[in-house]
């Protein structure tokens, strides 16, 4: 599964190629081999994103309709490039390595896999890589030197080793998806080298110690939509989607320039720029009915700050912000006092024992809600708009039959 990030800066740009990189000995023997630059004419260009990003929509949308040719290569961003050189290295890794025509059907079917492209690709990997070519029956083929692809062993002490397979858990919410089973594979082969008697105390451990989750999600269902989200995003490229909205029970068709996949509050959520709405808005994975690639390139806004436009955020929900000061019992101080229910809040204990929380949040039902959870353990000091939403919702319940 590809990054889910994507970089704000880069450049648009011919660059000459990297110089070709030296063929690795293993073992102080040099093998039958040729560079693959040997065989390849030299030059070339590596194309790079515009750097600043599109003035508008409307200009990424042009570059991306320019005519392409029979067999003319259109420019792609770095994310692309990199994302394609990935997949090229998961194919050079296996036994034998791989062929030109292996390597172009190693890629999925939206990358670019056209055979001057995937050159220009492996001659930039060789500066960084070890790959060396070798003919075998008739056929080129394209290798990591032996002993590469794999990584070398880290040496983790036993107790780190115990830590990172009990951290297994806290990704049950992404079961059956990619990331799940990348890091499932990976903790297995950590298990894998601990001792005997290490297994038995990490058993017994368990008997102990362990991880609740509390409410969240489930998305083996979704793991397509997750799988072509990450790659959209790589490639920062425009998403055309099918997308239900709960509180209207309706679902509209939306093209969403997607900035980050984010994780809060048991569920998966997609940022990014709605086309039809002309803002920065935020979508629930599960709730993406069916979900397209366009090839219309996009990109971060300069100056747009993903961490800061969920700040205000009690767990997921944005709205406009409001300073609120909240004033707990003693009971309810006991068990609230220690805990971090806001990057913004001040907490303080006065000389009675009661806990003042001041927080700067968004004012949305969730805020509410989250008020209502501490029953009458609490009570509301400011703003007046914000108590009356609370008596108003408390008086809600009270009237359901």
């Amino acid at each position: 599964m590809a990054g889910s990030q994507i970089s704000a800066s880069g450049s648009r740009g011919l660059l000459p190629l990297p110089a070709a990189a030296t063929c690795y000995e293993p073992g102080g023997s040099r093998p039958n081999l040729q560079p693959a630059e040997a065989r390849h004419a030299r030059g070339g260009v590596l194309p790079q994103t515009e750097e600043g990003g599109y003035a508008s929509h409307a200009a990424a949308h042009r570059i991306s309709d320019r005519p392409r040719g029979p067999g003319r290569e259109v420019p792609m961003s770095r994310n692309d490039q990199v994302t394609r050189q990935w997949f090229l290295l998961q194919a050079l890794e296996k036994p034998g390595g791989a062929t030109l025509p292996e390597l172009a059907a190693a890629l999925p079917e939206d990358y670019a896999c056209h055979p001057r492209t995937i050159r220009r690709d492996l001659q930039a990997l060789e500066v960084r890589f070890p790959i060396y070519t070798e003919r075998v029956d008739g056929q080129v083929r394209w290798k990591l030197v032996e002993g590469f692809s794999r990584v070398p062993a880290v040496q983790f002490s036993p107790t780190e080793l115990m830590a990172l397979i009990y951290s297994r858990d806290l990704m049950k919410p992404l079961e059956g998806t990619a990331i799940k089973e990348s890091l499932d594979s990976a903790l297995t082969k950590a298990e894998s080298i601990l001792p005997p008697s290490a297994h038995d105390y990490l058993r017994n451990l368990r008997d102990w110690f362990a991880v609740g989750l509390g409410p969240h999600k489930r998305y083996a269902e979704h793991r397509e939509t997750l799988e072509q989200l990450a790659r959209a995003i790589a490639r920062s490229r425009t998403v055309e989607m099918r997308y239900y909205t709960a509180h209207r029970n309706s679902t509209t068709r939306r093209k969403v320039d997607p900035y980050r996949l984010w994780y809060a509050g048991g569920a998966l959520y997609l940022i990014g720029y709605c086309h039809m709405r002309r803002d920065v808005r935020m979508f629930a994975v599960d709730r993406i009915r069916s979900l397209t690639i366009t090839n219309h390139p996009c990109q971060l806004p300069l100056g747009f700050d993903l961490d800061a436009y969920v700040r205000d955020a009690l767990v997921v929900m944005l709205g406009e912000q409001a300073e609120v000061e909240l004033r707990f019992d003693r009971k309810t101080t006991a068990w609230a006092r220690d805990r971090i229910w806001h990057p913004s809040q001040q907490a303080v204990v006065g000389k009675d024992g009661c806990l003042t929380l001041r927080l700067r949040v968004a004012d949305t039902p969730e805020l509410t809600g989250w008020i209502l959870s501490f029953g009458p353990g609490v009570r509301v000091v400011g703003p007046e708009s914000i108590r009356r939403k609370v008596l108003s919702a408390a008086a809600a319940i009270l009237e359901q039959k």
